[in-house]
């Protein structure tokens, strides 16, 4: 066959593969969200002002009482409310405040345990008890008048900007990342009469939507976005459920479409703004408790007769190994400690009540390690766990003091011959302080050096066990307490966060390993192999759109 020829059989072929792959992947479906209420009574806190009261009031929004009719226990914040009077200070910079100043503690603490009105609506629910899991929390209408450019970047500096808009809502997100048993609900300012800020009101609004939480990679679901502003400019703007999918919908108009006399919205306005709403919240509410990821990104659509349902980013959440809050995990005979019996050696490893990250329990580590000895205490499975869908082992952790020494273990093979695989670690100066969130990778945890093949990657594939353990040189002892807690796996994108504690890498072991092997091409399509990978790869990145 001549080059020619062979060439042009080559393009035929690769054509008709591309065509057969095509007809052969399916057209992604996603499945119908659930919109009806919570199965059991979820107590909610809704931080606001005025625009929030009547929203929330009977024979105006409705929104209290419709909550209510949709199992939320609601709660709320107003003028004058809480530590500092806190409850004074809404705007957009003051979220700063509440969620990332040096009394965010103080506030949460209180928001959290808040049971009391401060506006008038309709409670039918007797109080569940615990803490608040739902914050919802709304600036009011002055916050659209964002100075700037629509396309600003986020800057530390301003007050009503869309630039620093932008970098209050990156800064407070770490809040909410430290924070996963709790939905927070971002309400975002209804919009003005004067069309002077227009724009970048609207613009700043639809990055909070569509770009806020993809910029910052961030991959839990416990943070959402509903556009009130959206919802107010036109009758036919939504942000819904609509025939079981969520959409977003916008108009041309990006100003009060629902005036009361001056821009608080009309009685219509609140109420549209409800109806819309609670739906929404309940399809939020079961993405997270299932732990199906929350949209990050929603298409606008350009104009109102487009009703396509929008399009979603979907993130794959982290998977939750012990948050030490309920029995032992599944597969366990729970957390087990040893430590070597022929020197003094002490340990304790039991859930404690003391502190926690979230909940009421941490895991916490007792510990008196003689010179040339050792102690662990984990949990180990009775059939291969498979955590390879995360990128790494993530808890946090409080210690006694700076500076200890730990390893970070996991366990490979069989649960009858367990490999070991170590992370060396030693506490932060942090971590003594406040809660520190430890993030390891898995390709940073490697097998040990007292086993065979030291310093292999671990396979994350098959998992027999985690342990935390202690080991001193000759002559050098430690003592002293850590805590861990929401012990969990990473999602696909590792959260861009800062790791506040310091931790060292595991000892590098250099290993001989043979030469990969040499795959031939043939002599007749040199380019196929690398388009059946990516039909291949066409193929799997199209069912996981549909999972």
């Amino acid at each position: 066959m001549s080059i020619k020829h062979r060439n042009a059989f080559c393009f035929l072929l690769l054509l008709a593969l591309l065509l057969s792959a095509f007809n052969s992947i399916p057209v992604p479906f996603r499945q119908a969200d659930d919109a009806s209420p919570p199965d059991r009574v979820v107590k909610l806190i809704f931080i606001h002002h005025s625009t929030g009261e009547n929203w929330l009031a009977d024979d105006y929004g409705d929104l209290g009482k419709t909550l209510s009719e949709n199992n939320y226990f609601v709660s709320d914040t107003n003028y004058g409310w809480g530590p500092d009077a806190i409850g004074d200070r809404t705007d957009i910079p003051n979220w700063m405040e509440w969620f990332a100043g040096e009394n965010t503690s103080t506030y949460m603490n209180a928001l959290f345990k808040e049971n009391e009105q401060h506006a008038s609506y309709t409670r039918t629910l007797t109080n569940p008890g615990g803490e608040n899991e739902i914050v919802m929390f709304k600036s009011c209408f002055p916050n659209s008048a964002l100075e700037g450019n629509p396309n600003d970047l986020p800057d530390p500096e301003g007050w009503l900007s869309v630039g620093h808009a932008k970098f209050v809502y990156n800064e407070i997100l770490k809040y909410f990342a430290a924070r996963p048993e709790k939905l927070f609900v971002v309400i975002t300012a209804p919009p003005l009469s004067d069309s002077t800020y227009a724009e970048n009101a609207r613009a700043f609004n639809n990055w909070l939507l569509n770009d806020w939480l993809k910029e910052n990679h961030y991959t839990l679901n416990n943070v959402v976005v509903f556009d009130f502003y959206n919802v107010l400019t036109n009758p036919k703007a939504h942000h819904w459920v609509n025939n079981g999918q969520v959409e977003h919908v916008s108009a041309s108009r990006n100003t009060l479409y629902y005036p009361s006399g001056d821009d608080h919205p009309s009685v219509k306005g609140s109420q549209k703004a409800t109806d819309e709403f609670v739906p929404l919240l309940n399809v939020f509410y079961h993405r997270w408790k299932i732990g199906q990821p929350i949209a990050v990104s929603t298409q606008a659509a350009a104009v109102v007769e487009s009703t396509q349902p929008s399009q979603e980013v979907q993130l794959q959440t982290s998977t939750l190994i012990d948050d030490f809050e309920q029995g032992s995990p599944s597969g366990t005979s729970g957390w087990e400690f040893y430590f070597q019996d022929d020197t003094d050696t002490t340990l304790k490893c039991a859930q404690d009540s003391s502190r926690a990250n979230h909940g009421a329990n941490s895991l916490k580590f007792e510990f008196d390690v003689a010179g040339n000895s050792w102690a662990s205490c984990g949990i180990y499975f009775d059939s291969v766990m498979n955590w390879s869908g995360g990128q790494g082992i993530s808890f946090y952790m409080q210690s006694s003091g700076a500076g200890i020494p730990f390893d970070v273990n996991l366990f490979g093979g069989t649960p009858g011959a367990r490999s070991t695989y170590v992370y060396h670690a030693v506490a932060s100066q942090e971590s003594t302080n406040d809660w520190a969130l430890v993030q390891i990778n898995w390709d940073e945890i490697l097998r040990s050096e007292w086993e065979e093949n030291p310093g292999t990657q671990f396979d994350p594939a098959e998992v027999t066990g985690f342990a935390i353990g202690l080991s001193t040189p000759e002559n050098s002892r430690i003592s002293g307490n850590i805590w861990i807690d929401d012990l969990s796996t990473m999602g696909d994108d590792v959260l861009d966060l800062p790791v506040v504690s310091t931790l060292e890498p595991a000892v590098n072991v250099t290993q001989e390993t043979d030469p990969a092997p040499v795959t031939a091409q043939s002599p007749l399509c040199n380019g196929l192999g690398a388009f059946s990978f990516f039909i291949f790869g066409l193929i799997f990145w199209q069912r996981r759109i549909r999972q």
